[in-house]
């Protein structure tokens, strides 16, 4: 599958081959950690030759992520090319049933998806976990926390984006990930990130994990589409903001 120019991928190529470590993961293995029988990208000549320098080969992982997004009949019409990451990332909002607006940026749109994610798992929270959450964050009145509370407030981290929104992006991203892929983020060795999820692994984290263990993605192509749309949000949202992630905390 050949990788198409794309704006919005284009950043992979200044990511360390250690922050592409899970989504490479993500493209060609799945929750077992069995090799995905869709995939292309282990059949690549610069993944043989240079995995896991995952750097070397960005093309090929883009491409890749370009291939699940398109149909097999759009993709022979496109001589051999897959969807622009746009289009791929509004399917996924689409399949998640996301409010988006098809023409605000790529980022924004990735984080209305990560805003829907946050919202169903505080639904589906009980209030004991609401109050564990609501101290967690340093919340002084934890016994009115609802649901609609706790979203208010966490919209507001991502209106003010920068680290913070990175950080809240962390920890969805990585509950996610351990529903549907078996594991979490790995942040490529960064020991003080791996310190700030083992904070993060509370009642928000163990909600989404919980909530997404349930959802039965039936098409293969979303088992690997979505997974790799959040990756993507997270990698996009470390290179933004790399000279702030050493500050990332919750505490």
């Amino acid at each position: 599958m050949a990788y198409r120019a794309d704006s919005d991928l284009i950043f992979l190529a200044e990511m360390k081959s250690s922050d592409l470590d899970d989504l490479v993961f993500c493209l060609t293995h799945d929750k077992d950690g069995d090799i995905r029988l869709t995939e292309e990208l282990t059949s690549r000549e610069d993944y043989k030759a240079y995995h896991p320098d995952h750097n070397k080969y960005w093309q090929d992982i883009a491409g890749e992520i370009q291939c699940y997004g398109a149909n097999s009949i759009a993709t022979i019409f496109r001589g051999g090319e897959g969807v622009p990451y746009k289009e791929v990332l509004m399917d996924v909002c689409d399949k998640m049933k996301v409010n988006y607006n098809k023409d605000s940026s790529t980022e924004r749109i990735e984080q209305m998806l990560v805003q829907k994610i946050l919202s169903d798992a505080l639904e589906k929270m009980s209030p004991e976990e609401l109050k564990e959450l609501g101290e967690t964050m340093g919340i002084k009145n934890t016994e009115t926390v609802t649901p609609q509370f706790m979203f208010g407030v966490f919209q507001a981290v991502f209106r003010a984006g920068g680290f913070k929104s990175y950080q809240l992006t962390l920890i969805v991203v990585n509950g996610i990930l351990k529903a549907l892929i078996g594991r979490g983020l790995t942040f490529g060795g960064n020991i003080i990130l791996t310190r700030t999820m083992a904070v993060l692994a509370g009642p928000i984290g163990w909600a989404i994990t919980g909530a997404w263990t349930l959802i039965d993605v039936a098409s293969a192509a979303y088992r690997v589409t979505i997974p790799a749309v959040i990756q993507i949000s997270v990698l996009r949202q470390k290179h933004m903001y790399a000279d702030k992630a050493e500050e990332v905390s919750f505490t």
